[in-house]
């Protein structure tokens, strides 16, 4: 069945997390879409196909805890919000411990199909090259890290400011049965069950102190892919290429993704490994696993001969190696107003990562507001924006102001990409924590948990009450 509309369309560039995400919440205000998609008509060096929000890093949405995780609570306030990527998640996920991870294919192919069907929106495959017209009045540019040349230029030209660049790298993925499970178990760590999952939600990889030695060693003395083209191009510290890690610093590895703690082997419960490499499952038949914080810029030769040095996976076989991929971004703060509008350009709105978040559910996200912001305007109605106390507004205000400047160099940017946390969310009112009855000692990790779970609250409170106000 057709639906009709009264209102002139909105006009949405890139089809990626947030770009979907802020047509599909546009559409279900009944504003009608126009999404322009490039990848049909042009590729990225990244993505495979042209499917909408196709995943080209991990799987994972991560912790999905809504409770006492700043993820989780965004994860809840955007399924309270009628997010289309949370639906196609929670609809495709594979177990992945306290995480939500998704069958990246069966994800993707559901949000094209979701979008495609909608009424209201029409997919257009198309580059843009430029900034939209100001004929199409109300528009949202949701190109994501991979923004075109072209149409970077003219963010460029038009904002009189230099975008950064950093590279975020991709971890390999393994084929399930090329790891040897003599060596390898399943748990999860410290055997935590998440949504849909049993407690034994990765497969462990031991080392021990001469093998994770040796490894180091690999990694750092590894021939990894040149930077001329980008020289200076900093790196987010969340998605560090693992030889970048263990440059770092011989233990940072062994704090880091191959923390051993949590984990017991089930071949040898009486040892206890001296470092530990987890892989996730990455589809719902369970016959790919990625390689959990393992993204990397090692040439494809050093990677093979490297990965396989890791017991259980030295007859390894990989159906995606590593790589780089460039992340493109605008200084949010001195370019947008708190409606995630660029203020040159009345009418137009940025979104997703390219506004400077960092992460999947950060970047639809922000897609998810874009689209409620612009919609309201379409049909005259005020801009209501979110409270700082929830995760959307905590990340929105970090976006469009929240960040500290840099004083001492003040021609030199400060703001840099953010993933949710609670440290973006307002403090509690003084009072808020309380002893419970009974504890004779409470502080530290104890008073933490109870701190953000009481936030966690707040968030979800606020949110529910933000959204019947503006629905």
């Amino acid at each position: 069945m057709t639906q009709t509309s009264s209102h002139s369309p909105i006009h949405v560039v890139g089809g990626g997390l947030a770009g979907s995400e802020a047509a599909w919440q546009i559409a279900n205000a009944g504003v009608p879409v126009i999404l322009h998609e490039m990848r049909g008509v042009r590729g990225t060096d990244a993505h495979k196909t042209d499917h909408l929000a196709e995943l080209v890093c991990s799987n994972s949405f991560r912790s999905d805890d809504a409770t006492a995780n700043a993820v989780g609570v965004i994860h809840a306030e955007m399924r309270m919000a009628g997010s289309l990527i949370m639906a196609c998640a929670d609809k495709h996920q594979v177990p992945a411990g306290g995480a939500l991870a998704v069958d990246r294919d069966g994800f993707s192919e559901a949000v094209t199909r979701a979008v495609h069907d909608h009424p209201l929106i029409s997919v257009v495959r198309e580059e843009i090259t430029g900034l939209p017209p100001k004929e199409w009045d109300l528009a949202i540019v949701a190109t994501g890290p991979l923004t075109a040349p072209a149409l970077a230029s003219a963010i460029q030209a038009e904002t009189g400011a230099d975008a950064l660049a950093f590279f975020d790298a991709i971890a390999p993925i393994v084929y399930r049965e090329s790891i040897d499970m003599d060596i390898c178990w399943y748990q999860s760590r410290y055997d935590k069950v998440g949504p849909g999952g049993t407690g034994k939600d990765y497969i462990n990889c031991p080392m021990d102190e001469a093998q994770y030695n040796a490894f180091v060693d690999a990694l750092i003395a590894g021939d990894t892919v040149g930077f001329k083209e980008w020289e200076g191009t900093p790196y987010f510290d969340g998605c560090l290429p693992i030889e970048i890690m263990a440059e770092r610093g011989r233990e940072t590895l062994r704090h880091g993704p191959m923390k051993p703690m949590g984990l017991t082997n089930a071949h040898n419960p009486t040892v206890k490994a001296y470092a530990v490499v987890q892989l996730r499952q990455d589809n719902a038949l369970g016959t790919l696993y990625n390689m959990v914080g393992f993204q990397t810029k090692l040439k494809y030769g050093a990677q093979t001969e490297i990965l396989k040095m890791i017991p259980g996976l030295q007859n390894a076989e990989f159906a995606r190696l590593g790589g780089l991929h460039r992340n493109t971004y605008i200084n949010s703060p001195t370019l947008l107003d708190g409606s995630l509008t660029l203020k040159s350009r009345p009418g137009l709105r940025f979104a997703g990562q390219i506004t400077g978040c960092e992460g999947y559910v950060e970047s639809a996200s922000v897609g998810l507001l874009a689209g409620r912001f612009a919609a309201a305007e379409r049909k005259g109605e005020a801009v209501s924006l979110p409270p700082a106390t929830t995760a959307l507004g905590s990340l929105l205000g970090h976006i469009t102001g929240g960040h500290l400047s840099n004083d001492e160099e003040p021609g030199k940017r400060s703001f840099q990409p953010m993933n949710i946390n609670f440290g973006l969310f307002p403090e509690l009112e003084p009072g808020s924590i309380v002893k419970p009855e009974g504890v004779k000692r409470f502080r530290g990790k104890d008073k933490t948990i109870m701190k953000r779970q009481l936030i966690a609250k707040r968030a979800l409170s606020d949110c529910a009450a933000w959204l019947g106000e503006t629905a």
